[in-house]
């Protein structure tokens, strides 16, 4: 049985003392002291079955790959010339489809946004476009005030240099 320590420490566990000059006694004190627990035991059990099994399917899948092979390379070598081609058409029909598909989910996805937008629902990012939209208009009043000052400066100019214009 193992006593308690007084304290608050730790548990401490404790073995039966050793039989004097008896070896064989303190080597298996010094197993049973480093024996693991059945958690450890347990998560080496499932690391040895798990791997046997991926081992297993491996070796099954290589089987059957080198297999089939075996038995289909001669059809597919004759029959390669009609298969590149007709591979080489799917592929350009199937990545043509998906990128239309691709197209028309991106402008759903716009329009919905662009709906939403303008019935006043606010959708994600909105507020950066109305901050957008009010830099832009600002930008195009300063340019425009800009532009009648400086082009009121011109007139003056093009008078001094040509009082008769």
């Amino acid at each position: 049985m193992a006593d308690r320590a007084s304290g608050p420490g730790p548990l401490t566990r404790h073995t039966r003392p050793a039989l004097s000059g008896s070896s064989s006694t303190s080597f298996l004190r010094q197993i049973q002291e480093r024996a693991p627990n059945s958690t450890q035991v347990l998560g080496f059990l499932t690391l040895v079955v798990s791997g046997a099994i991926l081992l297993v399917l491996t070796g099954l899948t290589v089987t059957a790959g080198v297999t089939g092979l075996v038995f289909f390379a001669p059809i597919i070598l004759l029959s390669s010339p009609v298969w590149v081609p007709a591979a080489a058409v799917l592929f350009v029909v199937v990545t043509g489809f998906l990128s239309v598909c691709g197209a028309g989910v991106a402008a759903l996805a716009g329009a919905t946004w662009a709906y939403r937008y303008f019935t006043g629902r606010h959708p994600v990012g909105s507020g950066r476009v109305d901050y957008a939209r009010s830099r832009i208009a600002d930008t195009a009043t300063t340019v425009k005030d800009y532009a009648k000052e400086y082009g009121g400066y011109l007139q003056s100019r093009i008078k001094d240099a040509a009082p008769g214009a």
